[in-house]
């Protein structure tokens, strides 16, 4: 690459952060609904036809911001559990549950981007998915190891369930005994509740010593897709 093309390069990264830095801030001032090229380039001092050069439409921004959230907030979940690598299966759960509240509350428009209410008029794209999926994909890893290693015992499911079961984990979790899927999911699904209600602001009044309640939350939840030996050490 010649020096002019290495400098045009870097010069684009520079832009594109800059442009994501600024609609990260819409995001907080205004929310995602209102989010407008138009009122980033003019913060950033650009014509509106030059920023259309880096996104070329608001959906396009939006799914950029999205996607940069998302491997964020996987990014922590990764690190969560390789720190707590010498910890139970359900100390790395509970390290990972832990990561993931950290995350939101310390960038909450972040996450009502992506897990609060929808942009009216966007769609997000398939392209989305491989970032929306690494939380899952840790959480995913530590049921699977638990189940090679120590044969976690398997819920039982009511019959009409099974079917279900079966395809979940053949689409997305073939390393997992039918049987886990579901209450994997459950699980999901409640965690990201559990911090929504916080980040939301759903437990003002409600709960007070929001840390330790958290974490006991977490517990149940190891507890309910089967991970045993959660230390209040760990």
């Amino acid at each position: 690459m010649s020096t002019a093309r290495g400098a045009r390069a870097r010069a684009r990264i520079e832009v594109t952060a800059a442009i994501k830095d600024e609609a990260r801030g819409q995001l907080a001032a205004e929310g995602a609904a209102k989010l407008s090229l138009r009122a980033v380039a003019r913060e950033l001092g650009m014509v509106s036809s030059a920023l259309y050069r880096y996104f070329p439409s608001r959906d396009d921004l939006l799914t950029a911001l999205i996607i940069d959230a998302y491997d964020s907030l996987g990014e922590a979940a990764e690190a969560a559990r390789a720190g707590a690598a010498a910890a139970s299966p359900a100390g790395q759960w509970v390290a990972v549950c832990e990561a993931v509240r950290t995350w939101a509350l310390a960038r909450p428009h972040e996450y009502a981007l992506i897990y609060g209410s929808p942009v009216p008029g966007y769609t997000a794209p398939d392209t989305t998915v491989p970032a929306a999926a690494r939380v899952g994909r840790v959480l995913i890893g530590i049921i699977g190891d638990a189940h090679r290693a120590d044969g976690t015992a398997r819920p039982e499911l009511p019959d009409g369930l099974l079917p279900e079961a079966r395809r979940m984990a053949g689409d997305f979790a073939p390393e997992l005994p039918p049987e886990a899927a579901p209450g994997l999911v459950a699980a999901w699904a409640q965690l990201f509740g559990l911090v929504g209600f916080e980040v939301f602001g759903q437990f003002h009044r409600v709960v007070e010593e929001r840390e330790r309640f958290f974490r006991y939350a977490a517990e149940g939840l190891a507890r309910q897709v089967g991970l045993q030996g959660v230390l209040r050490g760990e």
